[in-house]
């Protein structure tokens, strides 16, 4: 998963970003509104956790920004205000879940992927794409009935393709999705060829056909066609 912590106060920012990193994700974050809106305006995240009050802001303007601009980000408020206004202005303006603090960082994570199985793979623990399967809570990936053993950044890179498919996806979201936007950093992209390359090969010899597709000077298309 990549994510984007938005909140002001440092420990607990730290503590959700130690927590997701820890089990293999991309966490990114911002402690101001400003810096909050510069990531939301530049790159896109599977799942953002949002706090209302901010320094320089308020959150929810951050949630009509994604809304007005037609951005899929998941959106899951995080916040110590626990009325009834709060909670139904925000899930009414388009955010996907509201969570009061204090919160246990493990009741977190159950929501943040319950978004993102809504969202991109209807709900379901269990991904499935012709002879491929994934399942999303075991991590697992099989050709049929062969187990196929991936990287973590493999792994993340087939999910990325699978919920795009039919959908072509430019080098630089590749990057922005697996890095992180420390990407900008990079000279060039081998690493992704690379990636895509040992997908390709383990999957075929586990008896898949090759569904990704090159769309020369653009990127890549996961495909069936």
């Amino acid at each position: 998963m990549k994510i984007l912590v938005i909140e002001d106060e440092e420990g607990l920012r730290e503590s959700i970003e130690e927590y997701f990193t820890e089990a293999g994700n991309i966490c990114e974050t911002a402690s101001s509104y400003q810096s909050a809106l510069s990531k939301v305006s530049l790159y896109r995240y599977d799942c953002i956790l949002l706090d209302i009050t901010l320094p320089g802001g308020n959150g929810i303007d951050i949630l009509k920004s994604l809304k007005e601009n037609s951005h899929p980000d998941g959106v899951l408020i995080i916040s110590a205000k626990n009325s009834l206004d709060d909670r139904l202005e925000g899930l009414n303006i388009g955010a996907d879940d509201y969570l009061v603090k204090p919160f246990h960082l493990s009741e977190l994570k159950a929501r943040v992927s319950a978004i993102i199985r809504r969202k991109s793979y209807n709900g379901s623990n269990l991904l499935v794409f012709n002879e491929i399967t994934i399942d999303l809570l075991a991590k697992d990936v099989k050709v049929g009935t062969t187990s196929v053993k991936l990287t973590r950044k493999e792994y993340a890179l087939l999910l990325y393709f699978i919920a795009n498919k039919g959908k072509v996806v430019s080098k630089n979201a590749i990057a922005e999705h697996l890095w992180g936007d420390g990407i900008d950093m990079a000279n060039n992209f081998d690493f992704i060829y690379s990636h895509i390359k040992n997908i390709r090969k383990k999957l075929m010899e586990a008896g898949c056909n090759d569904y990704i597709q090159a769309a020369y000077g653009m990127g890549y298309k996961f495909t069936a066609q």
